[in-house]
């Protein structure tokens, strides 16, 4: 007797109403996973829902929800945490901001917070418990290529990213070994609508991936089990230098003496 084919996981996507977002909903829904679409724009999340469903037969939820609001952010973790089907998670929701820091307005800088790094964490968080319960679960956190850049100086956005960045790489420390699956995603500059959001305009930005490119490309590491995937990068070598010279600094950082190139004279 032929055994029965295991329904794929459903994937839950946050920011998935355009962009980088709607992209990846396209690309899973292709490959036969049934969706839970989360972002603010109802009306935006429901059309493209119809058409998914249209388009490829898969079950396609959405829930409308603004995750710098704790209610609602509140709403996604339930459903993460009771939903056994969900065995993938999106991290894709982000917000930018004008300029750099000096002429930042704090208020924008604290939304920002909560979206790329709160949102990022208590979804985290709420997925990681069930998923260690059933022995299996993908994360895909989208972060950035300036997690990567202090040199560039958009302050709160980039030191998001960074964060994002840090806590895929340590999740995966911690719970590889648990069955679960931690990719960190760093596009550059990508044409989707977070620019016009922030009073940037991408048209002169040099540069710019198609955000179809960018989804495949990040898609490949993910089939590849990559923990960091950098599509714009053309030298894994670079990044695989970058990381074992952080590495080969961690034996230090166990000294109990400071380094000798601190201590004055005697």
């Amino acid at each position: 007797m032929a055994q029965a084919v295991q329904p794929k996981s459903t994937v839950l996507i946050t920011g998935a109403s355009s962009g980088i977002g709607a992209t990846y909903a396209d690309r899973f829904a292709k490959r036969g996973h049934n969706l839970v679409l989360v972002a603010r724009d109802a009306a935006r999340l429901n059309a493209l829902a119809t058409r998914l469903r249209t388009a490829t037969g898969v079950k396609v939820d959405v829930l409308p929800t603004d995750l710098s609001v704790t209610a609602d952010l509140a709403k996604v973790e339930k459903r993460l945490r009771d939903d056994a089907a969900i065995g993938i998670l999106v991290n894709n929701a982000g917000m930018a901001a004008p300029g750099g820091f000096a002429d930042g307005d704090p208020d924008i800088m604290e939304a920002l917070i909560k979206v790329n790094v709160t949102a990022v964490t208590r979804l985290a968080a709420a997925a990681v418990k069930r998923f260690l319960a059933q022995g299996k679960g993908d994360i895909i956190n989208i972060a950035s290529v300036l997690g990567l850049a202090p040199e560039i100086g958009l302050g709160a956005y980039s030191a998001s990213k960074s964060f994002v960045l840090t806590l895929s790489q340590s999740l995966n420390a911690e719970l590889g070994s648990r069955g679960l699956y931690v990719q960190a995603v760093l596009p550059a500059a990508t044409r989707t609508e977070i620019w016009e959001r922030s009073g940037r305009d991408v048209n002169k930005l040099a540069g710019v991936m198609d955000v179809g490119e960018l989804v495949d490309a990040a898609l490949a590491g993910f089939d590849r089990r990559e923990t960091v995937t950098i599509p714009p990068l053309p030298d894994a070598a670079q990044w695989e230098a970058f990381n074992a010279a952080r590495q080969a600094m961690l034996p230090n950082f166990a000294n109990e003496r400071a380094a000798p190139r601190y201590r004055a004279a005697s």
